[in-house]
């Protein structure tokens, strides 16, 4: 007995190497026998992943993710729902998006689930290709329940605007919008704004351009809208909507941080206020954002920092594709001597045509030739961010 006791422990680690050694016979086995339960689920994983590259286009790791979540013992069904977005001109990087998205798409009855939506859509006159590209980017929509939720959805959509194309805009622009309860968000919404002297064209704006401002709960809906209120916002104008949307979408923390940004630009409350009331998306942007485009006008280009107050919709521009580049090549015509006196904020806010038509066109062939050049030039490096800008961000 106490030998063989000292001859386990002497060689325990051999005989551990030993019973590992059987464990992974034992495993092999297990793996290659036809017979057992284990090998079947291995070679059911195996067919699955094949067809998922060979018939549905998903490359090996994503074939190989999405067998995990989908199961399939023969080729039949899948093959029946392949054919069927084929059939309704679904491309095949299309057809691979959908699956990868939603792999449970596979195990669909194309007679009961796909086509009565298909046939809907195309009853209201929406294209096969609208549809194909609303179906890729969403594919969850076609595992909505068509009496339930999108037939009602669409059509309280279709009598708000008047329009079956309009209701699908909105679907289009934000696809989740079905799977949301009319009755629960859509209508007591809808409601609230009217009962608060918004517009019915406002309200059909806001759906269309920002539907999310729709999605949240009434009674935040509700508390959201008195804030807007108070902040003097008039419920007539469309800025009220786009309000209620920014409001709804930031913590108060972040309105509270982006609110300091602004502080510490040299804006005081009330200049904030007022240019929140003008452009209410001036609360929507990062940062870092708000940053650089303050850093760059006041640091670079000599603006100061209450003049920006006034038009707080520069905030929106570009840095890349207009503030920076504008900027840079103004300053280069200065130092030309081709502008004499310094130009204000409007040059940032005019459109391109017009731009090019007071700065380069108005030359003669060959200095605009040579100004266009070096326009294009600007535009360039903004974009490479070869431009090198104010990025201290000292005054805020």
């Amino acid at each position: 007995m106490l030998s063989f006791l000292s001859k386990t422990i002497l060689h325990g680690r051999r005989l551990i190497k030993i019973e590992a050694f059987k464990c992974k016979n034992h495993l092999y086995i297990l793996q290659n026998s036809p017979s057992l339960s284990f090998s079947t689920s291995l070679n059911q994983q195996s067919f699955t992943v094949s067809y998922l590259m060979k018939t549905c286009g998903l490359s090996p790791e994503s074939a190989l993710s999405v067998s995990k979540r989908v199961n399939f013992e023969t080729r039949n069904q899948p093959d029946s729902v392949v054919a069927f977005l084929k059939n309704h001109g679904f491309s095949e990087t299309q057809i691979a998006t959908i699956i990868g998205k939603m792999p449970c798409i596979l195990s669909s009855n194309v007679e009961k689930t796909l086509l009565p939506k298909i046939t809907f859509f195309n009853s209201k006159g929406i294209s096969s290709s609208d549809l194909t590209k609303l179906f890729a980017k969403n594919p969850h929509i076609l595992r909505v329940s068509l009496e339930k939720k999108i037939i009602p959805s669409f059509n309280f959509l279709s009598n708000l605007f008047q329009s079956d194309n309009a209701a699908f805009g909105v679907l289009n622009l934000q696809p989740r919008i079905y799977l949301y309860d009319f009755d629960s968000y859509i209508l007591p919404n809808h409601n609230i704004l009217r009962q608060n002297g918004v517009p019915e064209l406002n309200i059909v704006k806001g759906l269309r351009r920002v539907p999310k401002t729709f999605f949240v709960a009434p009674v935040v809906l509700k508390d959201n809208v008195e804030k807007v209120k108070k902040l003097g916002f008039n419920p007539a104008k469309f800025t009220f909507v786009v309000a209620l949307d920014v409001l709804g979408s930031i913590s108060k923390s972040t309105w509270e941080r982006k609110f300091d940004v602004y502080r510490k630009c040299g804006w005081s409350e009330k200049e904030i206020l007022e240019a929140f009331k003008g452009y209410p998306l001036l609360m929507a942007f990062s940062e870092d954002k708000i940053k650089s485009v303050m850093d760059f006008l006041v640091n670079a280009m000599g603006f100061q920092a209450l003049l920006i107050a006034k038009r707080p919709n520069l905030l929106g521009m570009s840095m890349e594709k207009r503030i920076v580049p504008r900027g840079f090549f103004l300053k280069d015509l200065m130092s030309k001597g081709l502008l004499e006196k310094k130009l204000g904020l409007k040059m940032f806010l005019i459109s391109e045509e017009f731009f090019l038509e007071r700065f380069v066109y108005c030359y003669e062939e060959e200095k605009a030739s040579e100004l266009l050049k070096l326009y294009n030039e600007k535009l360039n490096l903004a974009a490479g961010g070869k431009l090198k800008t104010a990025k201290s961000y000292k005054i805020c």
